[in-house]
């Protein structure tokens, strides 16, 4: 039986890309379902699937967060994980699905959830924006928040792996993309442009582009309505599959869940790291031995 995903909203749920991909559970937000409810309800996914991994975006409302926590502690369960992404809304979707697409594969629920701190650094999010005189989640000069406040301007702001930033405008370069063949999602919100079927899709490896829903957190993420959020993302499961296969797996020192990267997904421990040694070793003809990390 697959590991459960589970989402916040229901705007973060990406149709599945094959019939093997598993559906998401979405959470009711707290103002539609009494506490004790949730209780019960996320008791019968884990009494269903054994473990669940809830994804979720940095910019929910404290409320969600909240409310969150509560459920898992009032479980007290070592077999819910909590993954909060700073990625924006619909980059969060990507992630919710390629952990879908992971959690069907022969990982571990503790791989599958570490599994997103590697997937984001693969995942190209941004928007084209009508203003970024609101936007505080990536860095923006003080002289493309006074241009932001002028009417017509657009920006191309790509917020992870890298933040980057460009008016739009003739002879303007798009953010420097990924360096593998992608697909491309779309998600328009009140702003006008092709921008980025126009300039991405040839620029970027683009090989598909599939549209969705806005989410609803999007609008308040980058600080303006007017915009089309883009990510662009590796949609082959056998590449994600090879991804994470190539990285070394962990056993958690607290709660014993596999995991890859230096923290757990489920009891959030950390790696313990090697002891330092007293006496450094002699360097070599070629200075100081390398270590392998």
């Amino acid at each position: 039986m697959p590991t459960a995903i589970a989402v916040t909203s229901a705007d973060l749920v990406l149709p599945p890309t094959d019939q093997q991909t598993p559906d998401a559970v979405v959470l009711p937000a707290p103002e539609t379902q009494p506490l004790a409810s949730a209780v019960a309800d996320l008791q019968l996914l884990l009494d269903r699937y054994g473990h669940v991994i809830v994804v979720f975006p940095s910019s929910v409302p404290t409320a969600t967060a909240r409310r969150l926590h509560a459920v898992r502690s009032l479980l007290e369960s070592d077999r819910i994980a909590l993954v909060k992404s700073d990625l924006p809304p619909l980059g969060v979707a990507v992630l919710a699905r390629q952990l879908r697409q992971l959690s069907a594969c022969d990982f571990s629920p503790g791989v599958v959830a570490t599994a997103a701190r590697l997937l984001a650094h693969y995942i190209y999010a941004g928007a084209v924006l009508g203003s970024v005189a609101k936007l505080d989640r990536v860095p923006v000069t003080l002289k493309s928040h006074v241009k932001g406040w002028m009417p017509g301007a657009q920006f191309a702001v790509l917020a992870g792996p890298v933040p980057q930033l460009i008016r739009i405008g003739p002879g303007a370069e798009p953010p420097a993309g990924p360096e593998f063949v992608t697909q491309l999602v779309l998600a328009r919100g009140q702003l006008q442009t092709d921008w980025p079927a126009g300039s991405l899709v040839p620029r970027w490896q683009v090989q598909g582009v599939q549209e969705a829903p806005l989410p609803a957190e999007s609008p308040r993420w980058w600080g303006t309505g007017r915009l089309v959020e883009f990510a662009a993302y590796l949609p082959d499961i056998a590449i994600l599959h090879q991804l994470v296969s190539s990285v070394r797996r962990e056993t958690c020192h607290w709660c014993r869940m596999e995991l890859i990267g230096d923290r757990c997904g489920f009891c959030s421990a950390p790696v313990p790291t090697a002891p330092a040694t007293a006496t450094a070793p002699p360097a070599g003809r070629h200075g100081p031995a390398s270590r392998v990390p």
